[in-house]
């Protein structure tokens, strides 16, 4: 993990996925489409693997782990240390007394032909007004996007945190196997290692779970947050049990994924945000044009006030509010501690292309 961060969690399915989408492989590997050129995934980078509940008793034991009690006293995540940076999971805004920075570039604007100037006051900059569309509603419309956004739940096994549960957000997407759901690298693991009895409980709504508990047989992220935790790759992937005979994606659905697309474009976010002002009880989404990191990353921002909770919950493109599908394209992953209402997710890169190609063509026994 870089030093000085700490981290957060966001997701949604078009019946046909657009050019650039990942679709289920259903005869060998998906490739990505970027023009007119097809480049194969299996090239991609190797993600880091791990094994979780990959017996039937172990799932009987993780499912019976999470009582109602458990699940409404679990917490979003506390990043090791202090510093400029904190995980959507984090909570509220602590840390760093820095101010907000005055200057913003020029190319920072609220659509693609209008930009903003280049200083603004620091209380609202205008990278801030890029995405303020909503910076944090509930979620009332229901559709593909309720059914298929979720809680995730998991016990910290390292560091400060470890044995104490915890919850971000995360999205079942269309996958050759069925099981997979997309989330943020910090929400399976941190502190160098992976988290215990992780599940899954799509459709959470007021300590409801109507679709079940979806344990992880296998945890996937990226080799870069595997290895050093670096926030520009903080993705990852959960391929979870058959329950009652049904896979996941035949239960709730499933979003489409997107990789290598252009950045700038208009997203929609989601999550379980359980800092307050929020509780967790509640599917909550922003939306707005993204903006580039300019300060310390490679992630993209999008004006959010969803807090700690709402890591690895999904970003769309292509998002229609009337069917509640689209393209899942990021997650979300931090906060600077100066700019809450500021969030930032990754770039959907080869990368996270790998992690998900891995995820769905894993075994389900």
């Amino acid at each position: 993990m870089h030093p000085r961060a700490r981290r957060l969690a966001v997701l949604a399915v078009p019946a046909l996925a657009a050019a650039g989408a990942m679709l289920p492989a259903a005869h060998g590997a998906a490739a990505t489409v970027t023009g007119t050129a097809t480049r194969s995934a299996a090239a991609g980078p190797r993600p880091a693997v791990h094994e979780a509940a990959d017996t039937a008793t172990e799932q009987r034991t993780v499912k019976k782990f999470w009582t109602v009690t458990r699940m409404e006293t679990a917490k979003p995540l506390d990043a090791p240390g202090a510093g400029d940076r904190h995980f959507a999971a984090a909570g509220s805004t602590g840390g760093s007394a820095r101010s907000a920075p005055a200057e913003v570039p020029a190319e920072v604007s609220a659509d693609a032909s209008a930009a903003r100037p280049a200083t603004v006051a620091p209380s609202l900059t205008a990278a801030a007004r890029v995405s303020s569309l909503t910076s944090g509603s509930s979620w009332t419309a229901g559709g593909t996007v309720a059914k298929t956004t979720g809680r995730v739940f998991f016990t910290v096994t390292a560091g400060s945190d470890a044995g104490r549960n915890a919850s971000c957000s995360g999205t079942a997407v269309t996958s050759a196997n069925k099981s997979v759901v997309i989330t943020a690298g910090h929400c399976v693991k941190l502190n160098g290692a992976f988290h215990a009895n992780w599940v899954f409980v799509p459709g959470y709504d007021q300590g409801d779970r109507p679709d079940g508990t979806w344990p992880a047989i296998t945890l996937l992220t990226t080799a870069q947050w595997n290895s050093g935790e670096n926030m520009n790759y903080d993705v990852a992937a959960a391929v979870v049990a058959p329950q009652g005979g049904k896979s996941l994606t035949d239960v709730v659905g499933g979003q489409g994924v997107a990789f290598n697309q252009p950045r700038g474009r208009q997203t929609y976010a989601f999550g379980y945000p359980a800092g307050g002002p929020y509780d967790g009880s509640k599917l909550v989404y922003c939306s707005g044009r993204t903006f580039d990191d300019y300060l310390s990353s490679q992630d993209q921002g999008l004006s959010c006030g969803m807090t700690g909770g709402a890591s690895g919950g999904p970003w769309f493109l292509n998002f229609s509010e009337r069917t509640g599908g689209g393209l899942l394209n990021s997650v979300n992953s931090f906060k600077y501690n100066f700019a809450s209402y500021w969030m930032f997710g990754p770039y959907f890169g080869p990368e996270a292309e790998a992690v998900y190609n891995t995820a769905q063509k894993a075994a389900l026994t």
